[in-house]
């Protein structure tokens, strides 16, 4: 198990681009999601390349730790976790950070945020060992003459692939203030 493997947490929807990015890569990549058809849909657009759908709900942690330890199992731990996890699952994220936690073991976690997240009250509330390099990518909007907007799926994509190839511990794709102008 020379192939470097990552884990795509919410990686069929618009994280889809980050997951066939990463095949790209020459990573064995996981996906979780919760939908199958979204799953299906990635896996034909990877042409079927070294991908593992994980169809889960990531809020029903029992069944989630099976399905990880499965795939850590056929594929090996996680070298990169890049992770959208809903605010009302964050056990969901927690459980994996701990299941991929062993000594000695190096790896990345991309934990993926919306606009109105304290980025330093999340990475305080998370298990991360010193053998994790932890990084956020911020995810804002854009104003466009008098209105504004969330971010596409393209812009987000975009903006976490670029969050994985630089070393910046806080990465912000759009922006995140004035805060009285996010979109509603």
């Amino acid at each position: 198990m020379n192939m470097r493997h990552a884990l795509v947490i919410g990686g069929t929807g618009m994280l889809a681009p980050v997951s066939l990015w990463l095949l790209e890569q020459g990573y064995s990549v996981s996906v979780i999601g919760r939908n199958p058809n979204r799953l299906e849909s990635l896996i034909e657009k990877s042409s079927h390349a070294d991908i593992t759908p994980i169809s889960v709900d990531y809020r029903n942690i029992g069944e989630l730790e099976k399905r990880i330890a499965m795939s850590i199992q056929k594929n090996g731990l996680f070298d990169l976790i890049v992770a959208w996890v809903r605010t009302d699952a964050e056990k969901a994220l927690e459980t994996t950070i701990k299941l991929n936690t062993v000594p000695g073991h190096s790896w990345e976690l991309i934990h993926v945020l919306g606009s109105g997240r304290n980025l330093s009250e999340t990475k305080k509330k998370l298990p991360i060992s010193d053998d994790c390099v932890y990084r956020q990518v911020q995810l804002g909007f854009k104003i466009e003459g008098n209105h504004s907007r969330w971010l596409t799926n393209e812009e987000i994509s975009s903006g976490v692939i670029d969050g994985i190839l630089n070393s910046d511990s806080v990465n912000i794709v759009g922006m995140v203030e004035p805060t009285e102008k996010r979109p509603l």
